[in-house]
């Protein structure tokens, strides 16, 4: 038996560091570096941790899915450029896996057809297409829909949060789990990926006021704040302040609309009282539209915006919008 099947046997029990298993193969640092990268990108082994503690293994997730892919007849160049797109698995482990390789992973988690899959998967991505215009999705439609009276001129999300079948978008999954695990790079690529789209719609509509929805839990790394200071914007930025609440209600909590109505309501305050040509509002996700809804109104009720509010989400609800059934 050779050092990488020693290896593969050995962690197929075992989760372990370098020094671990170079105490168990008998051999240097330096070659069990070498042989564990060959192992990784191979797909046979997985790798957890940062320095200094990183340790491998063999999972069942990793195991199924090299099998798999292995096996796997490949699809139309269309529908795999697709999906190696817009698709992302972040694995129970936290393994992140783009594109192809993630959408096998989770075809075999859920034991399904792997093309028959892929193909529904390129025609559902394709479906919500039809709703992106130079590269936005129009959330007007839904508001003017859930609200009878709407403060906002313009509502656009960057992609929705998440589709039927196959959950959570890219943008939806990075979005929650770079909140959720405060995961700074995480962070920063969303930010990256989104920084375009800002630029475009403060071009387009003659922005000079930018506001930050402000976050509700308290975390030692909000992303709200790490947009604004990483996007770095030349226009002026209008305070919004989350008041203190004796409890403190977040919005996904609120299950009717007049409540969460109620909570932005009385929880937002616009601190500023210069004058704008037109405003736009930033918010990392737009549920029911009540918070960006809300904030939208006090601008108004403020009288310092002379032109118009647009509203800017990372990701929206795909609830307001029409489904295709034959998909």
């Amino acid at each position: 038996m050779n050092n990488p099947e020693k290896i593969i046997q050995y962690l197929t029990n075992h989760q372990a560091t370098v020094n671990e298993i170079a105490d168990f193969i008998g051999i240097s640092r330096q070659a069990i570096h070498r042989i564990l990268n060959n192992l990784i990108n191979d797909g046979k082994i997985s790798k957890v941790g940062k320095p200094p503690r990183v340790y491998y293994s063999v999972s069942e997730h990793t195991s199924k899915s090299t099998t798999i892919i292995d096996k796997t007849p490949a699809t139309d160049n269309n529908t795999k450029n697709v999906i190696d797109q817009n698709f992302l698995l972040i694995t129970p482990f936290g393994q992140k896996l783009d594109g192809w390789d993630g959408f096998v992973s989770w075809c075999i988690d859920r034991k399904q057809n792997i093309n028959k899959m892929a193909d529904r998967y390129s025609q559902t991505i394709n479906k919500y297409k039809d709703h992106k215009k130079d590269g936005f999705i129009n959330g007007m439609v839904k508001m003017t829909g859930t609200f009878s009276d709407v403060a906002l001129d313009e509502v656009f999300y960057i992609d929705f949060y998440s589709i039927e079948i196959f959950g959570k978008t890219k943008l939806g999954q990075m979005l929650l789990f770079a909140k959720q695990s405060q995961d700074k790079i995480l962070m920063n690529q969303i930010i990256d990926s989104i920084k375009s789209s800002v630029l475009r719609v403060i071009k387009k509509y003659n922005i000079d006021g930018v506001a930050f929805i402000p976050p509700t839990v308290k975390r030692e790394h909000q992303l709200m704040k790490q947009i604004q200071k990483r996007l770095n914007l030349d226009t002026k930025i209008i305070p919004l302040v989350k008041i203190k609440t004796p409890i403190i209600v977040p919005q996904k909590t609120l299950n009717k609309l007049e409540d969460r109505i109620i909570n932005a309501r009385e929880t937002i305050v616009v601190d500023d009282n210069r004058k704008y040509k037109n405003i736009l509002i930033i918010d990392d996700a737009i549920g029911s539209g009540s918070t960006i809804n809300e904030v939208a109104k006090k601008i108004k009720q403020k009288q310092i915006c002379k032109g118009k509010i647009i509203a800017l989400a990372i990701t929206g609800s795909v609830k307001g919008f029409d489904v295709i059934s034959e998909v």
